[in-house]
């Protein structure tokens, strides 16, 4: 159980909050929930009203769209220090994608209404809320970009150096908890797709494949990889 200590120190290191006064920081603890969620938790889907602002303390969340085929799409994933739901702030009223614990997380969750007053209150707050958006939008430009001009098998190397931020007891990279179905969504592709070109590498000796792992045997090898001609 998280005690107001430890709330307050976390909601202290976040960006959006720091600087805050202690009054501040007092006020915010007292509005803010923290709560476990387990993996496949969906905070929120497409077209539900948007009534909280939520801020990822521990784990990882997706992003998701459908497309009018049903075709699933990861458009992010987010660790912590990071918000989520942050569109309902800004006026709009329904949430136009999915989000969903892809590891047990535990978040802080405040109201619309109270996030609201903590902007009016304090415009750095404010401020700092619209450079998160901008930092999004970039992000979001800069993978539509890689999905215009880069093959299933440059984007998925890319993807693994990214997600390897682990290592196994021999000191490799490893990418863990990711079916092959999660890299596909996280890539715009198929599962299909994703599984020949994992098995690909394999046989380059770029990655041993185990149940919802990867070990980069290769990291350096994989950031060569570029195939632009390859379709998803």
């Amino acid at each position: 159980m998280t005690t107001t200590a430890e709330k307050r120190a976390y909601l202290s290191t976040v960006e959006l909050f720091k600087d805050l006064a202690p009054s501040e920081m007092e006020r915010l603890e007292h509005v803010t929930a923290m709560v476990t969620c387990q993996r496949g938790r969906v905070f929120y889907n497409p077209d539900e009203p948007a009534e909280a602002l939520f801020i990822l303390k521990r784990g990882e969340v997706a992003i998701s769209r459908a497309t009018p085929e049903g075709k699933k799409l990861i458009v992010s994933t987010i660790g912590p220090g990071t918000i989520f739901g942050e569109m309902s702030i800004i006026g709009q009223r329904m949430h136009a994608a999915a989000a969903e614990a892809l590891t047990e997380c535990v978040i802080c969750v405040m109201s619309r209404r109270d996030v609201e007053e903590l902007l009016l209150a304090d415009p750095r707050i404010a401020l700092r809320l619209v450079r998160t958006l901008s930092d999004r939008l970039t992000q979001a430009e800069a993978r539509l970009e890689e999905m215009a001009f880069k093959g299933v098998p440059a984007r998925l190397a890319a993807l693994l150096l990214r997600l390897g931020v682990e290592t196994d007891r021999h000191g490799r990279p490893v990418v863990p908890g990711f079916t092959h179905e999660q890299l596909a969504m996280l890539l715009g592709t198929y599962r299909e797709t994703v599984t020949t070109v994992l098995n690909q590498f394999r046989a380059a000796g770029l990655v041993e494949i185990g149940r919802k792992r990867v070990i980069l045997l290769d990291p350096a090898g994989l950031g060569r990889v570029d195939n632009p001609a390859s379709t998803a």
